[in-house]
């Protein structure tokens, strides 16, 4: 087995990354693609588990750590901060068969990394300056809101792919570049 290729899709709050994440995984998975996203959410207080179900009591007794099972459903929660948590759920999602891992947020460790394919998002033209002076290569695309607003970045040889009207050329140039080499 092949291991999965690593995407993220990096940028500013409310910059369109979910909305470019979900058009990456809806493109490649009609073509055949087995996709896994990992999702980073920024609220402080979030968590999946609700008040007073088994997993939440067992959780609140003590439990570092709660599987569930479901007929077609399985949930891990894991009680611990993302920093400790996020090299074992990459192991873990590496081994699965899974043509590529598309990691949405996590600007500062996955921005820095040359072992994963980036796509960049931003509001503005000053914000998408910074994000590409702070990431190390590889880099795909820009798009996201900021592909509303420019088709091209001065200074720049990354293509501006708007997902939203172009999400074909942005898996296209995904399929080719990440998953096809």
């Amino acid at each position: 087995m092949i291991a999965p290729k690593l995407l993220a899709v990096v940028g500013t709050k409310k910059s369109g990354k979910t909305t470019v994440v979900e058009q990456i995984i809806s493109g490649l998975t009609k073509k055949g693609f087995h996709i896994g996203p990992i999702k980073h959410i920024h609220h402080p207080d979030f968590t999946i588990d609700t008040k007073g179900t088994d997993t939440w009591r067992h959780s609140n007794a003590g439990s570092r750590m709660v599987a569930a099972f479901a007929k077609n459903e399985t949930a891990l929660v894991i009680k611990d901060d993302l920093e400790s948590v996020l090299p074992s759920i990459l192991e873990f999602m590496m081994k699965q068969p899974l043509d590529a891992i598309v990691i949405e947020g996590l600007h500062s460790s996955m921005g820095q990394r040359n072992d994963i394919f980036k796509i960049v998002t931003a509001h503005e033209p000053q914000d998408l300056q910074q994000r590409l002076h702070s990431i190390v290569p590889p880099i795909l695309a820009i798009s996201g809101i900021i592909a509303e607003k420019a088709s091209s970045v001065p200074d720049s040889n990354v293509p501006v792919i708007n997902a939203m009207t172009n999400s074909p050329k942005l898996v296209e140039k995904i399929e080719n570049e990440v998953l096809r080499k």
